[in-house]
């Protein structure tokens, strides 16, 4: 196939151009894009063009997406992810339906700060990569339209996992 669309499942650790530079390897094929980065810790989907249907990319890139994530409350790190270092630890106790009533204040359009481990750019660079590098920078509030946001499951004990599905 010379033309056309590839899903990669983009495992944990790899970022998305690493994905598309992978793809150039394998099929042989010069002219490959993805329609959208993933951070290089998220897992998952990942559209990838191939030749010819790269100029479809802007077509579907800015179509909602959805994300399936997990997080651990209670616990703050530097990074606001699971690979920084742990800075606080505070026990939390809420019933499903409480956190669910606050997860409903979040769906439609909402003004967000870009956390600093992000894909979004900044003077050219990742704030992800600025973030690893100890460097913060100011960010602006930017509108994020969130469409649906589904309380999957909550995990046990003082830290509970917090799953949620988010379009």
């Amino acid at each position: 196939m010379t033309r056309g669309f590839l899903v990669v499942d983009k495992p944990a650790g790899v970022t998305s151009t690493g994905v598309v530079e992978e793809v150039k390897r394998v099929t042989g094929i010069r002219k490959v894009g993805h329609a959208g980065t993933l951070d290089p810790m998220a897992t998952g989907a990942l559209v990838v063009a191939l030749g010819s249907a790269t100029r479809l990319i802007r077509f579907i890139q800015d179509q909602p997406k959805e994300y399936v994530a997990t997080a651990l409350f209670g616990v703050a790190t530097d990074t606001l992810d699971a690979e920084g270092a742990v800075l606080t630890r505070e026990e939390m106790h809420f019933e499903p339906a409480e956190l669910e009533a606050v997860a409903s204040r979040f769906v439609g359009t909402i003004s967000q700060v870009p956390p600093m481990v992000s894909a979004l750019k900044q003077g050219g660079r990742r704030l992800y990569e600025l973030a690893r590098e100890g460097q913060v920078v100011e960010r602006e509030a930017r509108p994020v339209g969130i469409y649906e946001l589904e309380l999957v499951s909550v995990g046990p004990g003082p830290y509970p996992e917090v799953t949620f599905r988010v379009v």
